[in-house]
């Protein structure tokens, strides 16, 4: 293998210990910086051929201004703050890692839906106030009587999907990318549906899908269509739901409550006025996360950065570069 640099754009990981391991193997060199502005990257990513990104904005002008730039591995699933179509024109290729937190993902969401349907977070709650009374929990309904509606069926969709069918739930979906003429299929159990028709007979609704072209996809319209006895989940992407469309939701309560793990701002701004409804549940962006799919991740982007410096077939190509 020819001797080429890689740059860790930034990392906010306690340390890179995995990393250094797989490139130090492969006798790749490489250094991590701290980048946070495009500025920050073009200075430091001088000469790379790789880059290994966790939040870093990757733009057209950074692209531009690194001219050995091959390669950019983004630690995590979402390809939000890089710019495809530049990379794809400038012959860039981009890769994530879309699987290390699948499972993860899944029972994050539905440790939400468990505690918003059976109450869990709001009678603990009451029962550290001294109130010992099940009924101020009513209405609690049987999971296997429920239908959950899941907003995107890919990895971590269909995984989630698993879960609640394995509670007795009748599961539909929503996927704009899932067609008669793809390759993709989905479970036995579940029944694809237009959004309207999910939004509006699912008594749980999970969201799943990337953010892009589903920016604002639950806005005030869509969340009016949900039953008042209905919950709502996101563990994808914050800007997926309209936020001050569900304030007004809960407010007004459309629905009977909303849990997340992401938003549109993060952290969730502290006068957020989401935070004021009870019935509201928010985790600081961690659904992702356990040791060992933390581990995997840190492996995986180094992997990818070794086999393309090989040049072996990348394992998690974003985008088609042509010509390679």
């Amino acid at each position: 293998m020819s001797v080429q640099q890689v740059i860790i754009t930034d990392c906010d990981h306690e340390d890179i210990e995995i990393e250094s391991r797989v490139l130090d193997e492969a006798i790749v060199p490489f250094v991590l910086k701290q980048c946070k502005t495009e500025d920050d990257v073009i200075r430091e990513g001088q000469g790379a051929a790789v880059l290994l990104n966790q939040y870093a904005p990757i733009t057209d002008r950074v692209m531009k201004s690194l001219p050995a730039l091959k390669l950019v591995v983004r630690y995590g699933v979402g390809v939000n703050n890089v710019d495809l179509e530049a990379a794809t024109r400038r012959g860039v290729q981009i890769c994530n890692v879309p699987d290390y937190g699948t499972n993860e993902v899944a029972d994050h969401a539905l440790a939400l839906m468990l505690s918003m349907t059976r109450k869990i977070s709001r009678m603990t709650d009451e029962v550290r106030k001294g109130n010992w009374n099940y009924q101020t929990s009513i209405p609690i309904f049987r999971h296997s009587e429920q239908t959950v509606g899941v907003i995107g069926v890919g990895r971590i969709g269909t995984s989630f999907a698993n879960k609640v069918n394995a509670l007795g739930c009748k599961v539909i979906g929503y996927d704009p990318r899932i067609s008669e003429k793809s390759n993709r299929s989905i479970p036995s159990y579940m029944e694809l549906v237009e959004l309207d028709e999910l939004l509006s007979v699912s008594d749980v609704v999970s969201i799943h899908c990337p953010l892009d072209h589903a920016r604002n996809l639950i806005g005030e319209a869509e969340l009016r269509k949900m039953k008042p006895t209905s919950y709502l989940i996101n563990v994808s992407r914050g800007g997926i739901i309209d936020e001050t469309a569900l304030d007004k939701a809960l407010s007004e309560k459309w629905i009977a409550g909303a849990a997340v793990d992401v938003a549109e701002v993060e952290p969730l701004p502290i006068d957020s006025p989401l935070l004021r409804h009870h019935n509201f549940f928010c985790t600081p962006h961690m659904a992702w996360y356990s040791e060992q799919a933390a581990q995997e991740l840190k492996r995986k982007v180094a992997e990818e950065a070794v086999r393309f410096l090989r040049g072996e077939a990348v394992h998690y190509p974003v985008n088609q570069i042509k010509n390679r």
